[in-house]
């Protein structure tokens, strides 16, 4: 017979979590102002909040951590971290950051200027913060089909090359560079093609622009493409990753999801100019060039990461899981994005809270229910997420509305998953008795979502 899946990993350490009662998740969520990034960490059961920071590190990285060398200048454990960033990317210049905001906010200082446009697809929430607080334009060119949930194609994440070549027609002088979102977060964890990725180029080079790839998932964007894409099934990853990052310019990465590390970030170029001009805003924002943000022991740590997770079985193992997920809601027919991603599933709100009006955040909302019914935390990727329009102060309704399920690199078990899943089903099976949401009682200017106050109507 056919051997099941298992994991490329065995259990080492574990990390007790507690069970709480329906009447305590009331009053922590309402202490919380029904903001689930409020919540203490203790409150939780199942935390699918994020991948960002939450995987669980290797012998090998433990390991690593013990040879850091913290030297101010110099560091050892930089220059170990750079070989590896070159080696994987191709890129010569590497600056480190604290996490991948960070090195957004390093790079875009250099390159971002009030009235500049930046098309990209569908930019995440502190790419989009760090352009619009510039007082510049995020300017979506992702393809229409991202926004039919149901709707099965391979590339999701797709830029649309005619919204790109039309934004730069009309707006050359204004596009400091254009960014791709690797895997695309905001769409629902979508990867991006090669042959996308090519088209990209191809329109930069025409109108003399550079390509930035936000690259927080790039190897699970690589997995994707070996595995959906032809003529790529017999690449190892690291080839992959390498053609990649050879069809742009520059990346910024949150180093705390697909290098498997708590903390921590870079930006890599090829182009000397844009290290030259970035430098100027890394020390007097994250630290000295050969430390950034970072501690030598996390740049080893980190240096291990990118190696172990750029393997295919390492992959295997951690998309497996996600899709596992998936196929548990496929039996209770409860609708997500299509296909399901590599490091969430994405429930459609809108077509689950279907009596909640879009006022209201049916994603936030189905959030909130999913809390209550079983201590899972979620997130919100949709209406409050979107922030107001900067010019008109109204709220963005024009995107999806998505109930985001991460789900931590070598964390949880497969048991987790069905948690999750029996929960989920428990509120779509009552789902029509939800008919009202939530109301925003305070909010920050920018990237609400993180500390915005909620009142339950």
């Amino acid at each position: 017979m056919e051997l099941p899946f298992a994991e490329s990993w065995r259990i080492k350490m574990v990390e007790p979590i507690k069970k709480s009662t329906r009447e305590e998740r009331e009053q922590w969520m309402k202490d919380a102002n029904y903001n689930l990034f409020q919540l203490r960490a203790e409150q939780v059961y199942i935390d699918c909040l994020t991948d960002s920071g939450t995987g669980a590190m290797s012998d090998r990285q433990w390991a690593a951590v013990m040879m850091g060398d913290e030297s101010y200048a110099g560091s050892s454990s930089f220059f170990h971290l750079k070989d590896t960033i070159t080696k994987i990317t191709g890129f010569e210049y590497v600056i480190p950051t604290h996490q991948g905001r960070a090195a957004e906010n390093v790079l875009f200082s250099h390159l971002v200027k009030e009235g500049s446009i930046v098309p990209g697809n569908s930019h995440f929430d502190t790419t989009k913060g760090h352009i619009e607080s510039r007082k510049a334009v995020a300017l979506d060119c992702t393809i229409d089909e991202a926004k039919d949930t149901q709707l099965e194609i391979p590339f999701k994440g797709n830029v649309d090359p005619k919204k790109l070549e039309k934004a730069l027609a009309e707006h050359n002088e204004k596009v400091p560079f254009i960014i791709v979102t690797v895997t695309n977060n905001t769409a629902g964890g979508q990867p991006v093609s090669m042959q996308n990725l090519r088209e990209v180029r191809a329109i930069a080079d025409k109108y003399g622009k550079r390509v930035v790839l936000d690259s927080a998932r790039f190897a699970e964007n690589a997995y994707f493409i070996k595995t959906r894409e032809e003529g790529y099934a017999d690449k190892t990853i690291k080839e992959i990753a390498l053609e990649m990052f050879s069809l742009a310019d520059g990346m910024t990465m949150s180093a705390k999801k697909d290098g498997i590390v708590n903390m921590g970030g870079f930006i890599a170029t090829r182009h000397e100019d844009w290290y030259e001009g970035a430098k100027r805003f890394c020390i007097p924002f994250e630290g000295y060039l050969t430390y950034g943000g970072m501690n030598g022991r996390d740049m080893e740590a980190l240096a291990v990461g990118l190696d172990e997770n750029t393997e295919f079985d390492n992959l295997e193992t951690r998309i497996h899981q996600v899709e596992f997920l998936a196929s548990l809601l496929d039996e209770y027919g409860i609708p997500y994005q299509r296909p399901v991603g590599g490091h969430a599933l994405f429930v459609d709100a809108d077509k689950v809270l279907t009596k909640v009006p879009k006022e209201e955040f049916p994603a936030q909302t189905l959030a909130i229910e999913l809390y209550l019914e079983a201590g899972v935390r979620g997130c919100e990727i949709g209406y409050i997420l979107a922030d107001r329009d900067p010019v008109t102060r109204e709220n963005r309704f024009g995107g999806l509305d998505l109930l985001r399920l991460c789900v931590a690199r070598r964390v949880y078990t497969d048991n987790h998953m069905r948690v999750i899943a029996a929960a989920l089903k428990n509120v779509f099976d009552r789902r029509d008795e939800i008919t009202r949401g939530v109301e925003i009682v305070w909010e920050a200017e920018l990237m609400r979502h993180f500390t915005v106050k909620l009142r339950r109507l």
